[in-house]
């Protein structure tokens, strides 16, 4: 029995397959708000539901309940979803968002790479976003995992082995790459100290990436105007304190001091510095 159920509907040409399902790393919801941003700006019809029966723990991500004057007037179920729209210039994109599965994690990526395969999709990007040594006050850069070393270098990436846990996104870049698709995922680097907070200097940073890296017209000019607003506020909270004045001094200092790595570190942290920050990022979500 397939995990999903296909809508009908218009068969998309050679679409981009964009990837973002909630539950793993997304500092500033810098994926969160361009997926959400892509979606309102272009709304799409929907391709595929899958089964939340199957892949979501129900008590860890419970169905919402709407109640009018007492009367209940049903639950939400949130799924993984997979939504059809276009560009500016009509070139077709699928966005799948959702929840990323709590189980079945190897039968729902086969079944997501066969799907693709059946849409003719012809090229895979994830987006995710993560805390990172930078300040606000320098332009957003996005670092890549890919499934070749070319498309990580026209990127950039984060330099030497790291282990980190994973998301249900490696999974697909490697299953999707395995079965002919070309597969990437775009990560914003955040500034650490404001990865709780929305950062939309991050999903301005995403969607320009994605629209150079997938040859798509995306209008992020609202993100843009967001994104300035939003470090202004920053710049007010820290003048009124000169120990993050300082902070923001030295991070500057480090990143324009730094030329030929991905990360803009004078000296790029090991992988297991990298690995312990993630995983505090991570408990301090919850």
């Amino acid at each position: 029995m397939a995990l999903y159920r296909r809508h009908s509907g218009r068969a998309p040409q050679r679409p981009v397959l964009v990837v973002h399902l909630e539950g793993w790393v997304d500092a500033g919801l810098g994926a969160g708000a361009a997926v959400s941003h892509l979606l309102e700006e272009h709304p799409g019809e929907p391709v595929a539901d899958f089964d939340g029966d199957e892949l979501i723990d129900y008590r860890a991500r419970r169905p919402v309940l709407r109640l009018v004057d007492g009367v209940n007037e049903g639950l939400t179920w949130r799924e993984p979803h997979l939504v059809l729209t276009a560009d500016r210039e009509a070139n077709d994109v699928l966005v799948f968002v959702g929840p990323e599965p709590d189980m079945r994690w190897r039968a729902f990526v086969g079944e997501v790479t066969e799907l693709a395969q059946a849409l003719d999709v012809r090229l895979m990007v994830g987006l995710g976003a993560f805390p990172a040594p930078v300040p606000h006050t320098r332009p957003v850069r996005v670092a890549a995992t890919a499934t070749d070393a070319a498309t990580a270098a026209r990127i950039g990436f984060v330099a030497g082995t790291i282990e980190v846990p994973s998301g249900v996104h490696a999974a697909l870049e490697l299953a999707l790459a395995d079965a002919g698709i070309p597969a990437v995922g775009l990560w914003a680097r955040v500034p650490h100290y404001i990865s709780g907070y929305p950062y939309p200097a991050a999903s301005a940073a995403l969607l320009s990436s994605l629209a150079s890296l997938a040859e798509l017209s995306l209008d992020i000019s609202a993100l843009d105007t967001a994104g300035d607003s939003a470090n202004r506020r920053i710049d007010e909270l820290v003048s009124k304190s000169e120990e993050h004045q300082d902070m923001v001094r030295k991070l500057e200092a480090s990143v324009d001091g730094s030329e030929g790595n991905p990360l803009e570190l004078s000296e790029i942290p090991s992988g297991d510095e990298i690995a312990t920050e993630l995983m505090r990022y991570l408990r301090d979500q919850g």
